[in-house]
């Protein structure tokens, strides 16, 4: 009993300490409502006047990526992916960006953020907001021999090391909480690891409660949460 209790005041702590962080943030970005045409051309085609790459190179039609380094932006809750955009670029020149690449180095991401404005990033995710992810071509769980595991650590989490269970953020079926968490079903396993290791080492700053959880697991749990969580529905 006294687990179970610890267990929820965990989740309780983390949700709370993230809903004030995102309402701190949408004061702080607060502009006009999002156009998403608008998003949807500079997604689509980029805008090579302003040196600015079509997204979709990257992260496919639509926000549906069939390149495992780069994910699944479809459906991803606006404010979550406009607060990532604006993470990726430098406040200033003394100041490095919060979310940053292994070993401290600017994200490949960054150059591209940088050469959006706040306007650019609100409409780009809120046309991405509204995309719905393929889950006919997404991602899914491949690894049989971790699929316990990462059940275990996803649904219960590792209550031994005050690992909360990711399904008390993420939700049980990965489809995240709009505007806090992001969707991780059908996102590719090796980018969730990737950015858990990040979070891990402090090269991702931009989430101080992810540092924390992914800082008391090993590389076998992240692989295998990882995996599980891709192949959520």
């Amino acid at each position: 009993m006294k687990r179970m209790l610890s267990r929820i005041a965990v989740v309780s702590s983390v949700l709370l300490a993230s809903s004030a962080v995102s309402m701190a943030y949408a004061a702080d970005v607060a502009v006009a409502k999002p156009d998403a045409a608008k998003g949807e051309q500079l997604y689509a085609n980029g805008d090579a006047a302003r040196g600015i790459l079509a997204c979709a190179s990257c992260h496919g039609a639509a926000g549906n990526s069939t390149i495992p380094m780069n994910p699944n932006l479809a459906g991803m809750p606006h404010e979550y992916t406009v607060k990532q955009l604006v993470d990726f670029t430098a406040k200033d020149d003394q100041t490095p960006p919060a979310r940053r690449a292994a070993g401290g180095a600017n994200s490949i991401m960054t150059p591209f953020a940088t050469a959006l404005t706040l306007e650019d990033k609100q409409n780009i995710a809120y046309y991405l907001a509204l995309q719905k992810l393929d889950f006919d071509t997404a991602a899914t769980a491949t690894n049989e021999a971790t699929m316990d595991r990462g059940q275990h650590i996803w649904r219960g989490g590792l209550p031994e090391r005050n690992v909360p269970a990711c399904a008390g953020c993420h939700a049980p079926n990965g489809a995240g909480v709009p505007s806090t968490f992001p969707r991780l079903a059908g996102q590719h396993p090796s980018y969730i690891a990737d950015q858990l290791k990040l979070f891990r080492s402090g090269d991702r700053g931009n989430g101080p409660i992810m540092h924390d959880i992914a800082d008391r697991m090993s590389d076998s749990d992240i692989a295998a949460v990882a995996d599980y969580a891709a192949g959520l529905r």
